[in-house]
């Protein structure tokens, strides 16, 4: 994780998703990039606006494209304040998703926040945009974190595709971590037209980084996993949970709940998803 990008939502305050994010950065020594995207007027228009109306919602735009220019300075300065040596500022007009696509392609990892006071910053939204940029995301909770640390992780394994490409994405992160504890989940159904004899080992593959987890079995059934993930978490005084999300598909996931919505909707501590 050598490229951070900081998803933040306002930019007269640094947010939670920028604090957690910056901090991140300078524990793994890597660059930082804040990211504001507001909207396009077009979309902010009512139809058959007068032309004063028209007017009105075209000047509060250049207002607020001129703010966020204006808190390049500000960001690189507090970032390069916390030891950063590499800090950057984007500002994008349009859709939220579709520029953090297009920005995604030169990053490592995303930090997104939960805040139920910005709609679009909902759990739904926030879904979606994992599923689109095709990064790691931590998504950081409405609870503020005092401190980051990567001191005790904890990692969702059920030996899914989506776990491995969890645990390989959060590499940089085990490697720090003084405690790191596999929640073992039951094993995931797999209907692909390959079996592998042996199935993958985690542990081999940990220790081969230099890692070395204890494991702890979820005694639950499926539909109790993400609030027995959880709670295993909150006992284990996890700094960070991993998982794969969205293990199966989109639509089943959103009908019938699974373990990535309710860790989603319900986390306490920053989260690392993986799709």
């Amino acid at each position: 994780m050598y490229d951070i990008l900081v998803n933040t939502i306002n930019f007269e305050n640094w947010p939670r998703a920028a604090r957690y994010g910056t901090q991140l950065a300078s524990l793994l020594q890597a660059s930082v990039t804040g990211a504001y995207v507001y909207p396009s007027p077009l979309y902010a228009t009512p139809s058959f606006s007068s032309p004063e109306l028209i007017e009105a919602v075209l000047e509060t735009c250049r207002t607020l494209e001129a703010g966020a220019l204006a808190a390049e300075r500000p960001f690189v300065s507090w970032a390069s304040g916390m030891g950063i040596e590499h800090a950057a500022w984007v500002v994008g007009q349009g859709n939220l998703a579709a520029a953090l696509v297009q920005i995604a392609c030169w990053h490592d990892l995303l930090v997104l926040e939960r805040n139920p006071e910005h709609a679009w910053a909902s759990p739904s939204d926030l879904a979606e945009l994992i599923l689109a940029v095709g990064l790691p995301c931590i998504v950081v909770p409405p609870q503020p974190v005092q401190a980051v640390s990567l001191s005790h992780v904890a990692v969702a394994w059920n030996g899914s595709s989506e776990a491995i490409r969890a645990v390989h994405a959060a590499l940089p992160v085990l490697q720090r971590a003084h405690e790191v504890l596999l929640l073992r989940g039951a094993p995931k159904e797999t209907f692909q037209e390959v079996t592998w004899k042996p199935p993958f080992d985690i542990d081999a593959y940990l220790k081969r980084h230099g890692i070395r987890a204890r494991s702890q079995d979820l005694l639950t059934n499926e539909h109790g996993v993400g609030e027995a993930l959880l709670e295993q978490a909150d006992r284990f005084h996890a700094d960070l949970l991993v998982m794969g999300a969205y293990g199966r598909s989109r639509f089943s996931e959103w009908a019938l709940g699974g373990a990535t919505r309710h860790v989603l909707w319900n986390a306490r501590l920053p989260v690392l998803f993986r799709h």
